[in-house]
């Protein structure tokens, strides 16, 4: 993967409001905000081609970024997106300014590894059913993960994975799991297939052959 999806030219704008912004898409270009850190919001520009082309990549949404605005080298998360109700056209981005020394809080997606090797599933015939397909987690900037995965391997029928079974890089945590234990949310059950699992069905023509 290139590291130039997590480099990004921005100009500060200061023709502000709708006009301006609409002239800014005819003209190929994204509006956008970057704030935080204690600092005042700063109104950007940068070339929707370039962005269109990082924002397909995963991690470009869970990757710590560097915007170059005018010549100075700034650390941000994505933190909003608003896109085109039906064309490939990004409308505008919310960037979050990153201090190394403070916690972030911000969504990454899980991976599902080992549903293919499970045998609740290959053997068993059951389903991996995904609660969710991402977490909020809380870390520093330098322990940001692209991805937390979820190893189902060992899952049996009818098991769920709950937050607390996740396996967290060192140095992050859930936030949902800090509200308390009501908030240990399901993340993937194997569900047995509709009908029963193999086994049951294997169990019932059993029953039936020595019925005859």
């Amino acid at each position: 993967m290139s590291e130039a999806i997590f480099n990004l030219s921005a100009v500060v704008r200061t023709d502000l409001g709708k006009g301006a912004s609409r002239r800014l898409r005819h003209a190929d270009k994204v509006p956008a905000i970057l704030y935080g850190a204690d600092k005042e919001p700063v109104s950007l520009t940068l070339e929707h081609s370039k962005l269109l082309q990082a924002q397909e990549f995963e991690a470009f949404y869970s990757h710590v970024l560097t915007l170059d605005v005018e010549g100075e080298k700034v650390e941000a998360l994505v933190k909003d997106m608003q896109r085109h109700p039906y064309k490939p056209k990004i409308m505008h981005v919310d960037f979050l300014r990153v201090d190394a020394t403070h916690s972030i809080t911000t969504h990454v997606p899980l991976h599902f590894i080992n549903e293919d090797k499970a045998e609740s599933i290959k053997v068993h015939g059951g389903h991996a059913e995904h609660s969710m397909n991402d977490v909020e987690i809380s870390c520093l900037p330098a322990d940001l993960p692209e991805f937390i995965e979820v190893d189902v391997a060992t899952v049996e029928l009818g098991q769920t994975l709950h937050l607390s079974d996740l396996v967290l890089p060192k140095g992050v945590s859930l936030v949902e799991l800090a509200k308390g234990e009501s908030h240990d949310l399901a993340v993937v059950t194997v569900k047995a297939a509709k009908g029963g699992s193999s086994d049951d069905t294997a169990a019932a023509e059993d029953g039936e052959a020595s019925e005859e």
